[in-house]
């Protein structure tokens, strides 16, 4: 399933495992998928760790989910956010997901949502297992998500932009179509280095592809053409 196709998405939050503040970026992530008419928070809402979680659940219009802990190193929320996806993907009215959280258990989940053609955005911390992170359509991190979120349009990131992720672009733009002096539509690039791996700008601390192309001084040369469409070449 296409992403110009995707209506209705729904989020699952791992409130115990993920961070409030990142509510926010989040669901204006999951904007360019469609509209997020889903949103569940899961946890044991007596616990005071999900205060700040608390305070926000009728601001954004999140459904709290209680998950008691019935058995002492156990957990209730992995297993209900599970039956809830599994349900929703079996009634057929969701096309899309975001899983909030940085668990690795979730990584069979996303594996069988993306079996059925579905995108699943993650969102989680840097530290997140990789099987888990590699598993999503976009795994994003949210502590970088919400500094690029507060950040001015203009602003520079200042991340280094280390050999591997230039290797994974440049792979991406040789895969693209290319015309005879080797310009490539810079969507067409992202799209496949998406496909390629989790990868996403954000991550990056960069709002738009064509601001990490620049960043990457050097390596690649971009040309806005009359069509309003952006074009890369990779130089070295």
């Amino acid at each position: 399933m296409s992403e110009e196709k995707l209506r209705n998405i729904a989020l699952l939050i791992d409130a115990d495992n993920a961070s409030h503040r990142g509510i926010d970026p989040v669901l204006t992530v999951l904007a360019e998928l469609g509209q997020v008419n889903i949103r569940r928070a899961y946890g044991n809402w007596a616990k005071p760790a999900l205060s700040d979680w608390n305070k926000i659940t009728h601001r954004y219009g999140l459904q709290p989910m209680q998950q008691f802990d019935l058995t002492k190193g156990k957990n209730a929320t992995d297993m209900a956010m599970t039956i809830d996806a599994i349900d929703l993907l079996n009634a057929g009215k969701v096309d899309g997901f975001g899983i909030m959280s940085s668990d690795s258990d979730f990584t069979p989940l996303v594996t069988r949502l993306r079996q059925d053609g579905l995108l699943v955005y993650g969102f989680g911390a840097a530290k997140a297992p990789e099987a888990f992170r590699t598993a999503c359509s976009r795994f994003i991190d949210v502590e970088k998500l919400i500094r690029t979120d507060a950040a001015a349009d203009d602003a520079v990131s200042d991340d280094t932009i280390d050999p591997e992720l230039i290797e994974l672009l440049g792979g991406a733009w040789k895969a693209a179509h290319r015309d005879d002096e080797g310009w490539a539509k810079l969507q067409e690039v992202g799209q496949i280095a998406g496909n390629r791996s989790s990868f996403d700008v954000r991550n990056y601390g960069y709002k738009r592809l064509s601001e990490l192309m620049r960043a990457a001084e050097g390596h690649f040369a971009l040309d806005r053409r009359d069509n309003n469409q952006m074009y890369v070449k990779r130089l070295r």
